[in-house]
């Protein structure tokens, strides 16, 4: 029993109905500030908002209170509580019966409805996601669920893919095996979708220069796309997140020594000379992880994922990537690349040119001992530069390149000896090249001639084109994506669509050299019909411009066979 009652029965109410119309008199009447009556009456400013809220659109009914110490129960008709039960052996929750039941004229709460259901022995619905009640934003299309088909099931079917430009790259995919990279490499799958399904669905994607993999969707409805990955449609946004980062370190490496050995198989490249260099790719999600490196493009220092490049300097091919290397491990990258490459191709020896912050001295040394060449810079101090007046003699010498502004640099040649290297080191001094100071070029080739030096020298900036390439067409700098990827995989996949787009632009007459973007505006973009009859898939591309020139490709003379689809044979219409 509760003892007399007082004025504290109107201003410390405990009932929550009281509570409730105290609160809303007290700012309706009283005029009472809004943090006053929460504190007063037990509620948080949202919930007294909130009150005052239904409260004006009428939606609280303060006439007829509870009793005390009980519950008010509605009584339910028998045919009501008939109508409920039939209606959730439809599957219908209890909102949507209090919807059903109002739409009629029955007012009865989705608490009710759920006791009613209660008592007549039915357990709750678990949790649904819209798409699976159906409730979904009114028109608009639910993408299938990616899964591998065969060419049975799409026998006499006839698909317009907007990215039918993917199949011109399949001849070369073949002639690469990269069904074979995959099964080497050891990549996981599951059930409905395979390695290879997966690793086809990413390089899909990376060939039509989509920005960033976070932008699928776009193309989820696409069964072209799909077909290309042997699926009926490309895997959605999460599941592509999740498997890159279910591979881990040694999946990517045996992916990159699969893929370069048949690089190396066909000839494309031979890795006499390697250009390597730094670049970080700039992270602008979650930091904590993250180191800040220096980015040249940006003048400063910002967070990002360190990343190496291996160019082969006749092909431009990237032979090599390391993402995400910390900065106590980037002067050791140079041995990690070394590893690499020996275990791919034992029968040659490179020469490696690369900046001088790249690696340290003592590194140099090492290289050297494992009869490997090198080409680098000196770091120049103010005394090495105010030397360079005093030294004689100087003599021109003409670098044999055709576009090269300043073809007759002077150049000075001694041997030295810098402190962490253990033996002399050949040094170029060059200047007459338009920079303002001169240029220290030590290498331990002691044989070559002094213009080949320089020229291969000068030729470095050949991988800074190719990242360039790779930030502005791959996408390559663009992490910020709220679909992650993991950035190394991103990187291997960069690496294999960069070698695609140049063994195609190889085959087309007037643009062998031609970077990706260019080859993907004039070839490859654009929408294709495709026809699927029997065991073989024929693709049609609409009329265009350059399409004359893709008819006078060799085609017979690559592979027409499809090797993840079974060996389906492929045929290319150009009208």
């Amino acid at each position: 029993m509760r003892g007399m009652r007082d004025a504290k029965f109107f201003t410390r109410p405990i009932d929550k109905w009281q509570r409730r119309y105290e609160a809303l008199r007290a700012s309706f009447v009283d005029h009472l500030p809004d943090q006053l009556v929460a504190e007063r009456f037990g509620f948080s400013l949202g919930d007294l908002r909130l009150l005052r809220h239904q409260f004006r659109h009428e939606k609280i009914n303060f006439s007829e209170p509870p009793a005390e110490g009980g519950s008010p129960r509605r009584k339910v008709t028998t045919e009501t509580r008939q109508k409920i039960v039939s209606w959730r052996r439809q599957n219908l929750s209890a909102g949507e019966i209090t919807q059903l039941l109002s739409e009629e004229g029955i007012d009865i709460s989705v608490r009710t409805i759920e006791r009613v259901l209660a008592e007549e022995g039915f357990k709750k619905l678990p949790r649904r996601t819209q798409l699976k009640t159906g409730r979904t934003v009114t028109g608009a299309e639910v993408p299938q669920r990616a899964e591998a088909i065969t060419l049975t099931q799409l026998d006499g079917h006839r698909l317009t893919s907007a990215g039918a430009g993917v199949f011109l790259f399949a001849p070369f995919m073949a002639q690469l095996r990269l069904d074979e990279v995959v099964r080497a490499a050891n990549l996981p799958g599951n059930k409905s979708i395979s390695a290879t399904n997966y690793f086809l669905s990413f390089l899909g994607l990376k060939l039509l220069g989509t920005e960033r993999y976070a932008h699928v969707g776009e193309h989820v409805f696409d069964q072209g796309l799909g077909l290309f990955a042997g699926l009926n449609v490309l895997p959605k946004c999460t599941a592509l997140s999740t498997y890159s980062f279910s591979l881990d370190a040694a999946h990517l490496l045996r992916l990159q020594e699969a893929f370069v050995r048949h690089v190396l198989r066909l000839g494309l490249c031979n890795g006499g000379i390697v250009n390597l260099d730094f670049h970080t790719i700039p992270h602008f999600g979650d930091e904590s992880v993250l180191e800040e490196h220096w980015a040249g493009a940006r003048g400063k220092r910002i967070k990002g994922a360190l990343t190496l490049f291996a160019q082969d300097a006749t092909s431009k091919l990237i032979l090599y990537f390391a993402a995400d290397i910390q900065r106590d491990e980037a002067d050791d990258q140079v041995l990690a690349f070394l590893s690499f490459w020996r275990s791919v191709n034992q029968s040659t020896q490179p020469t490696f040119i690369f900046d001088s912050k790249l690696t340290t001295y003592e590194n140099l040394s090492e290289l050297n001992l494992q009869n490997i060449r090198f080409i680098s810079l000196r770091r120049r101090g103010h005394k090495l530069v105010e030397e360079v007046e005093r030294l004689e003699p100087w003599t021109h010498i003409n670098i044999p390149h055709d576009k090269r502004k300043y073809p007759k640099p002077l150049v000075h040649i001694s041997t030295i000896e810098l402190r962490g290297y253990e033996g002399e080191l050949r040094q170029i001094i060059v200047r007459g090249n338009d920079h303002e100071k001169p240029a220290f070029l030590i290498t331990n080739d002691f044989e070559t001639p002094v213009e080949l030096v320089v020229g291969n020298y000068a030729r470095r900036w050949r991988v800074e084109n190719g990242i360039a390439e790779a930030i502005k067409f791959f996408h390559l700098n663009a992490l910020s994506s709220p679909i992650l990827t993991k950035v190394h995989f991103d990187v291997v996949m960069t690496m294999i669509a960069d070698t695609l787009y140049s063994r195609l632009a190889q085959q087309l007459r007037g643009f062998e050299d031609c970077d990706a973007p260019k080859i993907f505006r004039d070839f490859a973009k654009g929408k294709g019909d495709i026809e699927v009859r029997g065991d073989s898939i024929n693709v049609s591309f609409s009329k265009r411009a350059h399409n004359p020139i893709l008819r006078a490709v060799a085609w017979q003379n690559l592979p027409h066979e499809i090797p993840w689809f079974d060996g389906a044979k492929l045929t290319l219409q150009f009208n």
